[in-house]
């Protein structure tokens, strides 16, 4: 069984001191939950356990657990299903996390690498969100940092009096074009040196490394250009690189996949609200960054976060690494909170070191 980092339950010393009874009982509760995302009752929990117990001792047990928090009752005379607590109970303890089948793994390898070869970087990564969504039957979505593309060119053309249009060239092929502010009184000689400047230092960098020496050497740069330009070139580094969230890029693949194995009204609100989240795109930004801080898959569900508070879905996500072991992306996959845990763990964990190799990692 491959190793995953657990995620400790806020006070749940309690929930760790469960009997083997009683675990055994909330496992089946919650793995009939994400089979068929019905209530089970003490009945037909009592002829599917592995120990002899009667309805009755179900009863109590299953009440023991409602007291806890880790099951509730959606209606009287219902069965029981698990609390968002209890789901990150057992996504914590219990969770018996599967492996890929060589098909699977062979099937990941093959798509990736083919779309890397043949596709910009964004289009890799948007097949990558594809192939995620169709493996696990969710949303899948990947998010990454243009500032992350290695540069081939930069050229500024002039819009308007105070306008101008700064066009990026990526290694990959991939183009972006930015309108940007400029001076009225600057003289069309001065965009030509500032693409000239940027050209000289670009070539095979990112837009990080470029920026973070010119901020180093300013005062040699105001030097050698004259001071319209330098607030040029300034202006066109911050375009790419501000604090506005820009620089990401968010890729959503696979909706349609959600509005599969809808059983009820219910859910069928759940899932328009959960559109509704994935149209904000900020939120899912912040919670896939959430998923950079240390290594290996990290699974959010229900209103542990903002972005799902209303829907009560869950994402398992990965990030994945260049060869200097940096961050440069974010991939996983949004569902209901009964996704196949076991399944979307690993197809995520492997996707994303797959993804790792083609940015040069490991």
């Amino acid at each position: 069984m491959a190793a995953y980092p657990e995620f400790p339950v806020s006070g749940a010393g309690a929930l760790t001191r469960l009997n083997e009874r009683s675990r055994e009982i909330f496992k089946n509760i919650v793995e009939s939950y994400l089979a068929h995302g019905e209530p089970v009752g003490s009945r037909q929990l009592s002829r599917i356990l592995q120990m002899p117990l009667s309805p009755a001792s179900v009863r109590n047990v299953m009440q023991d657990l409602e007291e806890l928090g880790l099951v509730y009752s959606p209606h009287t005379s219902a069965g029981r299903l698990p609390t968002e607590l209890g789901l990150r109970f057992f996504v914590d303890s219990l969770l018996q996390i599967g492996d890929l089948t060589d098909q699977e793994r062979s099937q990941i390898e093959t798509q990736i690498l083919a779309a890397s070869r043949k596709q910009t970087v964004d289009e890799a990564l948007a097949d990558a969100g594809l192939l995620l969504s169709g493996l696990t039957r969710g949303a899948g979505v990947v998010l990454t940092t243009k500032e992350n593309n290695r540069l081939k060119q930069v050229d500024f053309v002039r819009l308007e009096a105070e306008k101008a249009l700064a066009i990026l060239v990526s290694e990959d092929g991939s183009v972006e074009n930015r309108i940007l502010p400029v001076p009225s009184d600057l003289p069309p000689s001065s965009l030509i040196e500032a693409g000239n400047y940027l050209n000289a230092r670009i070539r095979g960098r990112t837009l990080t490394q470029v920026r973070g020496e010119i901020e180093l050497s300013r005062a040699a740069a105001q030097e050698e250009l004259d001071s319209l330009t330098a607030r040029l070139v300034s202006a066109g580094l911050a375009s790419w690189g501000g604090p506005d969230g820009a620089a990401q890029n968010l890729i959503v693949r696979g909706q349609a996949n959600l509005l599969e194995d809808v059983t009820a009204t219910t859910d069928i609100e759940r899932i328009r609200l959960l559109f509704d989240d994935l149209e904000t795109k900020k939120d899912v930004i912040d919670l896939l960054a959430r998923a950079e801080d240390g290594e290996g898959v990290r699974i959010f569900i229900g209103s542990e976060n903002k972005l799902f508070s209303l829907s009560g879905s869950s994402m398992v996500a990965a990030p994945f690494r260049d060869s200097q072991r940096r961050i440069v992306g974010v991939l996983g996959v949004i569902g209901p909170t009964r996704l196949n845990y076991a399944r979307v763990v690993p197809m995520v964990d492997y996707t994303a070191r797959v993804m790792a190799r083609f940015f040069g990692g490991v």
